[in-house]
């Protein structure tokens, strides 16, 4: 079973929204800190209302990169939305990354329609960072 099925499996026994969200923020509050060098401009996700840094490292075959995920922000409730991020992608090949449509894990957890607009987009912010660099390990 995947991190995203056990917390499919999460939040399928919540009913109430106010559940869900304080899950997400326990989920961020779980998140290995970043070190606070890598809290740096280059790491700084655009897009997003809240301060989000994202690192990346790559392992594995040249051909085919497996890539890991830090992150941090100064929102608790977005450190949640990191998490099920790195849930989604973190230790996923480069190509696997490519493949993974986060928005339809969005929407089987129930969470697209609870987001405000500024949090979907600064949750689609991430996810094009971390696209950006899994497609940047392929091509490295």
């Amino acid at each position: 079973m995947t991190a995203i099925d056990d917390l499919l499996a999460d939040f399928e026994v919540m009913d109430d929204w106010e559940d869900r969200y304080r899950h997400v923020i326990e989920l961020g509050r779980d998140l290995p800190p970043l070190p606070e060098a890598d809290h740096s401009a280059e790491n700084k996700v655009k897009g997003c209302a809240s301060q989000v840094w994202i690192t990346s490292s790559v392992s594995g075959a040249k051909d085919d990169p497996v890539l890991s995920f830090l992150g941090d922000s100064d929102a608790l409730i977005v450190k949640g939305l990191i998490a099920i991020a790195f849930m989604i992608y973190a230790g996923k090949t480069a190509r696997e990354i490519l493949a993974t449509d986060a928005g339809e894990v969005l929407g089987r957890l129930g969470l697209a329609g609870h987001l405000t607009q500024q949090r979907s987009n600064g949750f689609a912010s991430m996810i094009q960072r971390i696209k950006s660099d899994a497609q940047a390990a392929l091509h490295g």
